[in-house]
């Protein structure tokens, strides 16, 4: 739960970041969406990921970036958490989030000028 409170806490300024709960673990949704969950392997995150991003990623790093089979064909990858500084892990929790969120939450974030 470590690194899933650290995460939350990274996202807790996004607005209408929601705590939930997928697959029997903690997540973040924005509109009733999942932007991240907390893996069932402690060490893992899931986070949802643009796939050429998510591409570029995992060849960069494949020890901290990784999709399983079980990902393959969706948005999402798992993510070693521990391994990232905050201002890293925070740009892919808000690219998560822009994914996801409606315009509306896209410009509230924008036009409050924070990244």
């Amino acid at each position: 739960m470590l690194d899933y409170n650290r995460v939350r806490d990274l996202a807790e300024d996004l607005p209408g970041v929601e705590q939930s709960e997928s697959w029997g673990t903690p997540s973040l949704k924005v509109g009733g969406k999942m932007i991240l969950r907390q893996h069932e392997d402690p060490e893992l995150m899931v986070v949802k990921v643009a796939l050429d991003e998510r591409d570029a990623l995992t060849r960069e790093r494949p020890e901290v970036f990784i999709v399983t089979p079980h990902y393959e064909k969706y948005p999402y990858m798992l993510v070693k958490t521990a391994a990232l500084a905050d201002d890293e892990l925070r740009e892919l929790i808000i690219e998560a989030w822009r994914m996801t969120a409606p315009k509306r939450l896209l410009k509230v974030f924008d036009e409050r000028g924070t990244s």
